[in-house]
């Protein structure tokens, strides 16, 4: 028998079900941006992954319906990104590969640092309505040395006028970004993998 390639699986450490759980509601978009941030802050702590952390939310409720941190390592798998993760668990929940579907409550990604070159693409296809920042791309590299890639200097416009109207993404940026950039200078003093391709990580 000719051999098997194999399955991919990447699944969230089993802590985060402990953390947060699903259905849990937050009230403000503080609210949202600190379960993210402590997301990517205990991801590190428990030594599963890197600083970041992210959630797709029911906008108006403030429901959380899917959370996500970095496994790139563990999981052996470049595109395990938090906010990926995210899209993923929030799409196999809810069954759909949109989660902009006119039978759903408008979502939003809130994501403890600006989404780099391969999330940005991710969000644009993913059909959420509204996107949180913590901490930019600028203060994710200076602070760890990641390489965030060649994100468009306006990336938040281009999302705020995409065509139609109907999918333009409304963008807020830096919400408790000091907070955020806490957790990526911990990561890094910590000895943390700076990985990227080549790194030999």
């Amino acid at each position: 028998m000719d051999q098997l390639y194999p399955s991919v699986n990447v699944s969230l450490p089993l802590w985060v079900s402990a953390h947060v759980k699903p259905g849990q509601m937050f009230s403000t978009i503080e609210d949202k941006m600190r379960l993210v941030i402590s997301l990517a802050d205990r991801n590190v702590s428990e030594g599963t992954g890197g600083p970041f952390g992210a959630g797709i939310f029911e906008v108006e409720s403030g429901t959380l319906v899917a959370p996500g941190v970095n496994l790139v390592v563990v999981g052996a798998c470049s595109l395990a990104h938090a906010e990926i993760m995210a899209f993923m668990i929030a799409q196999q929940s809810l069954k759909t590969f949109d989660l902009g579907s006119a039978n759903l409550p408008a979502m939003e990604l809130v994501t403890s640092a600006q989404p780099c070159i391969q999330c940005w693409g991710a969000l644009w296809w993913s059909g959420i309505k509204r996107l949180v920042t913590g901490a930019s791309c600028e203060q994710t590299e200076e602070l760890t040395g990641f390489d965030e890639g060649p994100v468009p200097p306006n990336w938040a416009d281009l999302l705020r006028k995409r065509l139609p109207e109907t999918a333009h993404i409304e963008v807020i940026e830096g919400v408790l970004a000091e907070e955020s950039c806490a957790v990526l200078k911990r990561y890094k003093e910590a000895g943390g993998k700076i990985y990227r391709p080549g790194s030999g990580c």
